[in-house]
């Protein structure tokens, strides 16, 4: 199962962890390694990087970041190669992100002179813009012939659980998703309420809409902190967020439903 149709392909900025990704996933096919093993590594790695940052050890810190971007990619490959896909994994993989995510810039502010206001600040504008990332992507994946459809346009329904997972898992797991997730995905939705009507989006505007995807802002972070940029990550990705609206404006403008 690929995410999406050739033709919907794209050049995805954030997803330069899928080919070492890919790799990894291989040589876990014939193995007793589950998809969830693999998301409860890129965790691991994601706790080492933040406690690299703690220690100031800021360019190990970018490699773990990024080791985590490429962990992060091997499980949904790995579920594809041994066609498991599940709701567990899908929500799992999305809360252990967004506690990372947190806890990289609760770390950066303990290390800087950023103040934990700004930090909450950035934490929202870093899940607003991701948010935005993966409201059109999963539009053009439910709507790509043959593309994966684990991920839902509106995720207020609990979904059925695919063969080999719970049910009351799924159930759990996509509470905590929408504890986590709701308040994002509402304001998204409100700001752009209708492209989720469209049957596609241009390869050129998923590219540019990709600057926001996960793996591509960890980039960023890990790319500043190797340049011991720290002082800065917070108000920039603050900044960053200004694309939110200039996405928005060139899908309404210019990709009308």
């Amino acid at each position: 199962m690929s995410k999406l149709a050739p033709q919907d392909k794209f050049f995805d900025l954030s997803d330069y962890g899928r080919t070492p990704g890919k790799l990894f996933a291989n040589r876990l096919k014939n193995t007793r390694f589950t998809p969830i093993h693999v998301s409860i590594l890129f965790g691991i790695c994601g706790l080492i990087a933040v406690y690299l940052i703690i220690e100031k050890q800021y360019y190990l810190a970018g490699i773990f970041i990024v080791l985590k971007s490429i962990i992060d990619a091997a499980d949904g490959e790995l579920a594809r190669i041994k066609n498991t896909p599940s709701y567990t994994g899908r929500y799992l993989d999305s809360v252990f992100d967004i506690l990372l995510n947190f806890m990289f810039l609760s770390a950066i502010c303990y290390v800087s002179t950023t103040p934990f206001w700004m930090t909450l600040i950035a934490f929202f504008c870093i899940q607003l813009q991701g948010t935005l990332y993966n409201y059109y992507y999963v539009i053009l994946r439910n709507n790509s012939a043959g593309g994966d459809k684990t991920s839902q346009i509106f995720e207020d329904k609990t979904p059925k659980a695919l063969g080999g997972e719970s049910q009351k898992s799924v159930a759990i797991l996509h509470m905590i998703y929408t504890i986590v997730y709701g308040g994002f995905d509402k304001i998204i939705h409100a700001l752009d309420s209708d492209a989720y009507k469209l049957k596609t989006f241009p390869n050129w505007f998923m590219t540019f809409v990709s600057l926001y995807g996960l793996g591509f802002q960890l980039l960023l972070i890990s790319l500043m902190l190797a340049l011991d940029y720290i002082e800065y990550i917070t108000p920039f990705f603050i900044g960053y967020s200004v694309f939110i609206f200039i996405l928005i404006g060139i899908r309404k403008q210019f990709l009308k439903v």
